[in-house]
């Protein structure tokens, strides 16, 4: 499993200048995967969401444009001025790769293809992720970001990392969302 998750990650694990980050990264994909039953297999036909029709986006594409989104804002808020505070790209590249890992609990496999699990029916994603995020020993930065990425972070205080993937996930989601419900203008 490891090695799968490494290889499917790579171009952005190998952006991870702390060693233990990085490896603390994979070792929790690893170890949500296999709790949540997943094969290595199996990790390129997780959909991303249950809420809406991912038109075939699994949740390693999601994960992996929601990182790369997150480092385009930035990289941009970054090459355009001096922000009054520090972007830790570290924490926010450890964190876009984490930050939906605990659906990989949150939805199971079933005869008709995925569905909410035991566990995502007790605890979102972001809750989940969070706490499989502490029990490996992730810095409490990485926790905000897992923890608050989503709804469950509305109105609590959050870290600038947590703010651009919060940002990089929802420009992924949102559109999708709007193509069916038959409000995207294209």
């Amino acid at each position: 499993m490891k090695a799968r998750i490494e290889e499917l990650f790579g171009a952005q694990l190998d952006m991870i200048e702390d060693a233990g980050l990085r490896q603390g990264v994979v070792d929790i994909w690893t170890a949500a995967a296999e709790r949540g039953g997943w094969s290595p297999e199996d990790l390129e036909q997780i959909p991303f969401t249950l809420l809406t029709d991912t038109h075939g986006i699994n949740l390693i594409q999601h994960t992996i444009a929601v990182t790369d989104g997150a480092v385009g804002l930035a990289t941009a808020i970054l090459s355009a001025y001096e922000p009054p505070f520090a972007i830790d790209m570290d924490l926010l590249i450890a964190g876009g790769l984490l930050h939906d890992v605990g659906k990989l609990l949150e939805i199971e496999q079933h005869s008709e293809g995925h569905r909410k699990g035991h566990w995502g029916k007790c605890a979102r994603h972001p809750i989940s992720g969070a706490i499989i995020a502490s029990e490996f020993g992730m810095p409490l930065e990485i926790v905000n970001i897992i923890g608050c990425h989503a709804k469950e972070g509305d109105g609590r205080p959050q870290r600038v990392e947590t703010v651009l993937v919060h940002q990089a996930d929802f420009a992924t989601f949102n559109p999708m969302v709007m193509l069916q419900k038959g409000l995207l203008i294209q």
